[in-house]
């Protein structure tokens, strides 16, 4: 396998530190509107006069425009350089946080300014995507990538501290301000460098293993659909099992953390393995629609371990597949992960509002069953996108 080779040399281990940890703070400025907007729900709701329903549909729509912008931005990336292309995106997140907080006077509105910063997420995945395979030792790149998926479940936390710490005294629209100032300092994270991949090693590479990544991709939007449903409905459904709301939202808290746990442990378990990486995420895949298949079973007992099971399994996988893409694609990291992470962005749009309406109509246990299955599906098809790479790498 050919590895990457940049203008600024072999990475050395401050550099490859200030990179994994520029591309970590990259990814949490980039995608803290759709949390935001998440976390002060409640407020925005009643000024701007939408639903639960309502907020579903803004984050479908959040992941619909970041699986459209995917590809798209994978080739920014990879012309111009992970190191322009983040501050980009950190500026575009920075500028619709504001945007939010002084134009969102009705609902229309506000999903449209999410939409907007729906670009600088897809734009900041992958610039820091091509970071990483860039500058972070090749034995350490599984754990690397596994912190900065991590930071997304993480960054559910600053969310939530908005609510008491700014939305509930000054308002909800300064924590708005609040966080496009956060997020326009991330700025300074970000490693100076030039393009640093040779345009001759990007293109020699182009177009390999197109076909087998089109099929890992569809296996991450199943996946990303079931998973996502864990965090969309596991509260409702605890509670509707007869749970205290505070318990019910405390399963939430034990998911988020094993989910952060899991991919960073899965992330450094990876950098100890040889290749084979894209058959352990269909692994992590089957135990996680156990998990989910546990979670239609009534009881206690099935509850907790279909939480541990279904986040810290079948939702550990990201990190650890866009790892695996970059090592066997190191001459067009964004251009490969832009084709995957499209899957997870759709899944992200679609199965939330397929799931949500199947639980409308037949229940939860019915929902948690067609999640369970669709994630055992993209098992499967995570083998066969495993076996086409191997083929191609």
């Amino acid at each position: 396998m050919t590895e990457t080779i940049s203008r600024t040399g072999p990475p050395t281990t401050g550099r490859a530190v200030r990179v994994g940890a520029g591309a970590t703070i990259t990814t949490i400025a980039c995608v803290l509107p759709v949390f935001l907007v998440g976390g002060l729900a409640v407020q925005l709701g009643d000024e701007l006069g939408f639903s639960p329903t309502g907020l579903g549909l803004a984050v479908s729509v959040y992941f619909g425009v970041s699986a459209l912008a995917s590809v798209p931005s994978g080739a920014l990336v990879e012309r111009y350089g992970p190191a322009p292309i983040a501050r980009v995106a950190i500026g575009l997140s920075a500028g619709s946080l504001l945007a939010v907080a002084g134009l969102a006077r009705s609902y229309p509105v506000l999903v449209a300014l999410l939409a907007l910063s729906a670009a600088a997420n897809a734009l900041g995945q992958l610039a820091s995507n091509a970071a990483l395979a860039e500058h972070v030792p090749a034995h350490r790149q599984g754990l690397s990538f596994g912190v900065k998926q991590a930071a997304i479940p993480a960054s559910t936390l600053l969310a939530g501290a908005a609510v008491p710490t700014v939305a509930l005294t000054a308002g909800w629209r300064w924590a708005f301000v609040a966080a496009a100032g956060a997020a326009a300092a991330a700025l300074t994270a970000v490693p100076r460098s030039g393009r640093d991949r040779r345009a001759r090693t990007r293109s020699a590479g182009r177009g390999r293993g197109t076909a087998a990544l089109v099929v890992v991709g569809l296996a991450a939007t199943l996946a990303a659909g079931a998973a996502n449903a864990l965090a969309t409905f596991l509260v409702d459904s605890s509670a509707g099992r007869g749970l205290s709301p505070a318990l019910a939202g405390l399963t939430l808290t034990l998911g988020s953390a094993v989910c952060v746990l899991a991919r960073v442990g899965v992330g450094w378990l990876a950098d100890r393995r040889a290749g084979g990486h894209v058959g352990v995420v269909a692994g992590l895949l089957l135990a996680g629609s156990v998990g989910l298949l546990l979670l239609a079973v009534a009881g206690p007992a099935s509850l907790v371990v279909g939480v541990v099971l279904g986040f810290g399994l079948g939702w550990s996988w990201p990190g650890l597949l866009n790892f695996a893409v970059v090592r066997l694609h190191p001459q067009a990291p964004a251009a490969a992960t832009s084709i995957t992470q499209t899957g997870v962005y759709a899944g992200g749009c679609v199965g939330p509002l397929g799931l949500g309406a199947l639980a409308d109509a037949a229940g939860y246990p019915a929902m948690w069953l067609t999640a369970a299955s669709a994630m055992f599906l993209a098992a499967l098809l995570m083998l066969l996108g495993a076996r086409r790479l191997a083929h191609t790498a």
